[in-house]
């Protein structure tokens, strides 16, 4: 089999459906399948996709395990010489898929490649083409220099190397998975498409940026202004950072784990700012 796509979804069926409906069509002539991992949904996600769409394999976790722990169940299952992580408030046109298992083919070197993803008004999402947190590049971007951290330099309509493959659209190829490993389930959500990128760097694969679209609503699986998003949001970022480098000097590494605290606990301020004025 050619692909497995494996889509996470936790209470955002409206853009499920959608989701589902444009991957049907750009899998048109391909050998797929498909999975739906539903985090246990309180709308009715997993009754939809029972009902209307037999087609996909339906997961049902009785509890919400996270992003990385529902992609490997699907994963473990799949069949597919490539695997496509997939968000559910994605919209797929309908020549990327093809497209980007052509280039997959043509150059064994890559592990991974992602694509030019619009936002909902059409915009270009920065995040299409990022470059690994190391110390240097993470505090410059929470001091607000992005052009480093967004691979500014690479042009939007031709393919070019990346370091780190957005999580929304993140076709990978299964050898090198099982090189590599699947998702760190560390992660509960967030992060884990930067880590897995750094694996496949370092493991000596090439990850790729395409100039294929996806339309990515962002976030609908999650409510930004709540506290458990800041606490997740920032804790996979001190996950990641003491993974990879910890083994730095303590001098080096303490303004970027500073800048962590500080940026979350801003985010947290303006939460409680935002709900004292609603109140």
């Amino acid at each position: 089999m050619k692909l497995s796509v494996v889509i996470v979804n936790y209470n955002v069926r409206q853009y499920l459906t959608a989701c589902i409906d444009s991957v049907a069509l750009a899998l048109k002539d391909v050998e797929s399948e498909v999975f739906v991992v539903d985090n246990n949904s309180t709308d009715d996600s997993a009754e939809v996709i029972a009902r209307d769409y037999p087609w996909v394999h339906l997961i049902n976790n009785i509890e919400n395990l996270g992003f990385s722990k529902a992609n490997n169940i699907a994963i473990r299952q799949s069949m597919g010489e490539y695997v496509l992580l997939l968000n559910p408030d994605t919209v797929v046109a309908e020549d990327t898929i093809r497209n980007v298992l052509t280039f997959m083919d043509e150059h064994p070197e890559a592990g991974a490649a992602g694509v030019k993803m619009h936002n909902a008004d059409g915009t270009l999402a920065p995040e299409s083409r990022r470059a690994i947190p190391t110390p240097w590049v993470a505090a410059r971007k929470m001091l607000g220099f992005t052009r480093r951290y967004y691979m500014s330099h690479l042009s939007w309509d031709e393919p070019g190397q990346i370091q780190v493959v957005s999580g929304a659209f993140f076709m990978v190829r299964r050898k090198a998975l099982d090189l590599i490993g699947l998702l760190d389930e560390d992660f509960f959500m967030y992060g884990e498409d930067i880590d897995l990128s750094y694996r496949l760097l370092k493991g000596g694969w090439q990850n790729w940026y395409l100039p294929y679209s996806i339309i990515h609503y962002k976030g609908q699986s999650t409510k930004k202004s709540d506290f458990r998003y800041v606490h997740v949001f920032y804790q996979a970022m001190l996950i990641f950072f003491r993974k990879h480098y910890s083994h730095l000097s303590f001098f080096f590494t303490l303004p970027v784990k500073c800048a962590i605290y500080f940026r979350a606990s801003l985010a947290l301020a303006d939460i409680i700012r935002k709900k004292l004025h609603l109140g």
